[in-house]
């Protein structure tokens, strides 16, 4: 759909190399969001592995009823405490953990500088943690 949209124009004999590049740019990108929800996963999961290697404590695919009732009560505080956020902090955080950019992207999207950047997603996983501390430890 991306080729079709943005170079119809084209000639022809471009479209494969394009279509190549869209396509290794999607495995990219799923590769990186689902990077970035394994984490999330691994952090709102059972926290009773601390010790644990990254491999031990990724949740399975089917977790059992009473994880998956934790699971949803946990995604639940977050999206509160997201929400409860100001906006530049929940710009900042969400641009940063959940899309994956680095700083430089993140100032570039939000429109502001590197430094302010670092300032609201720090303030943003301060306030996080201070409300989501019983999920969290």
């Amino acid at each position: 759909m991306k080729l079709a949209q943005r170079y119809r124009d084209r000639d022809a004999a471009e479209w494969p190399p394009l279509f190549h590049r869209i396509l290794q740019s999607q495995i990219a990108d799923w590769h990186r969001r689902n990077a970035v929800r394994t984490r999330w996963r691994v952090w709102f999961g059972n926290n009773d592995d601390q010790g644990a290697s990254l491999e031990e404590r990724t949740p399975s695919p089917n977790p059992g009823p009473e994880n998956q009732t934790a699971i949803d009560q946990t995604m639940n505080a977050l999206d509160l405490a997201l929400r409860a956020l100001p906006p530049r902090q929940q710009q900042a955080f969400l641009l940063r953990i959940w899309e994956g950019l680095d700083v430089r992207e993140t100032a570039a999207v939000m429109g502001c500088s590197e430094g302010s950047v670092k300032t609201h997603y720090s303030r943003a996983v301060h306030r996080l943690r201070e409300k989501l501390g019983e999920h969290y430890s």
